[in-house]
């Protein structure tokens, strides 16, 4: 059986995988041959992760952790098993067909599964107007920051891979600007959430909603992990 490199940006996207109370930022071996890098947040990052696992033997690599819906249509905790990965620069990453279905028949039962297309960016869209822009020009279903440099790891060695993402953010929320500001810098910055907060405190309503959001997306990334990462072929 392939050993599976698993990506995840933060930990707190990673510790549905890791069954821990707290997640670093580096690498941790699971079980049932799996490894995990929290990367932090970017390209770059997710690319310095990707070719690390591959390094430390992995022979498939999955893209974990949630995204910033693009489609109207697709709410909040819906889970998105993706048929390709769209980069910025236009390049088209596919996901492996039969892994993907086998994970997507394992999933459906339980979660509400979508495929279709996600894009991925070097910077988080930001404002509604902007997202609605993105969906007409690409396609794409939702968005993230960090699987298309993982696919294209796994495309140039010739690897299978998987992308999992859950929905926080739908298509109608707008970002909150602290939160925006905390994230750069390829992790989250409390500090500077703070700071976001204190400047613009009309914003604590939408970090509410948006903190309920990500706890029901870390449910359904519970789910997932409970369930199990299926092999790749």
């Amino acid at each position: 059986m392939k050993r599976i490199g698993v990506v995840a940006a933060l930990g707190a996207e990673a510790r549905a995988l890791r069954g821990a109370h707290r997640v670093r930022v580096g690498a941790t071996e699971l079980r049932d041959g799996v490894n995990l890098i929290v990367s932090g947040i970017g390209q770059a990052a997710a690319e310095r992760a990707a070719r690390a696992l591959v390094s430390a033997g992995a022979g498939a690599l999955i893209s974990w952790g949630v995204a910033g819906g693009l489609d109207p249509d697709l709410p909040a905790g819906a889970v998105l098993l993706p048929v390709e990965i769209i980069a910025e620069d236009g390049r088209r990453f596919a996901s492996t067909p039969a892994w993907r279905e086998r994970q997507h028949a394992a999933l459906a039962p339980h979660l509400r599964i979508t495929a279709g297309a996600l894009l991925s960016c070097a910077a988080a869209i930001e404002g509604i107007g902007a997202k609605a822009g993105a969906h007409r020009a690409s396609g794409a279903a939702a968005v993230d920051m960090e699987s298309a440099a993982i696919a294209g790891v796994a495309a140039a060695r010739h690897l299978p891979f998987l992308c999992i993402r859950v929905v926080v953010d739908a298509a109608g929320d707008a970002l909150p600007r602290a939160v925006l500001d905390a994230s750069r810098a390829g992790g989250l910055r409390p500090w500077r959430l703070v700071a976001g907060i204190l400047r613009s405190p009309r914003e604590m309503s939408g970090l509410i909603r948006l903190a309920r959001r990500f706890q029901n997306a870390r449910r359904a990334l519970d789910t997932i992990a409970r369930k199990g990462l299926e092999s790749p072929p």
